[in-house]
């Protein structure tokens, strides 16, 4: 998937639960410790919970301590683009599915090697797929 699309915000909500919704779509976090994939270490492909892009992969993911979805490297990097973000009285960079413009969270300088990048993403964002 490489194309964008857009939906209205009445198409999203018969889409997505509240929270989805106001995550993906809003720009909001949930709660740390507080997503269906936080604590999840299952095999599997994590996709946008909007489109459905590849976005990353269970063997990238870490514990990080901080509550979500930690993740040194995108599967693919051309599913996914990043802004800068000043929200919230601080700089940070937002990371977007590239196909749909969902709100996935925010990459930071200090996660793992090879990339020493942490993707923290919201569970509310992403969809496992656990299939091979």
């Amino acid at each position: 998937m490489t194309d964008k699309f857009e939906k209205t915000d009445a198409e999203w909500q018969k889409q997505l639960t509240p929270e989805q919704f106001q995550v993906a779509r809003k720009k909001g976090t949930e709660r740390a410790f507080s997503g269906k994939y936080w604590n999840c270490w299952q095999d599997g492909e994590y996709k946008c919970i909007c489109c459905g892009s590849k976005l990353f992969s269970s063997s990238t993911k870490f514990d990080a301590g901080c509550g979500w979805p930690s993740f040194w490297a995108p599967s693919d990097q051309s599913n996914i683009e990043t802004h800068d973000d000043y929200s919230h009285g601080m700089h940070r960079i937002e990371v977007l599915c590239k196909t749909c413009g969902a709100h996935l969270g925010h990459v930071f300088e200090d996660g793992l090697q090879p990339t020493n990048l942490r993707y923290c993403i919201n569970s509310a964002s992403i969809d496992l797929d656990e299939s091979p």
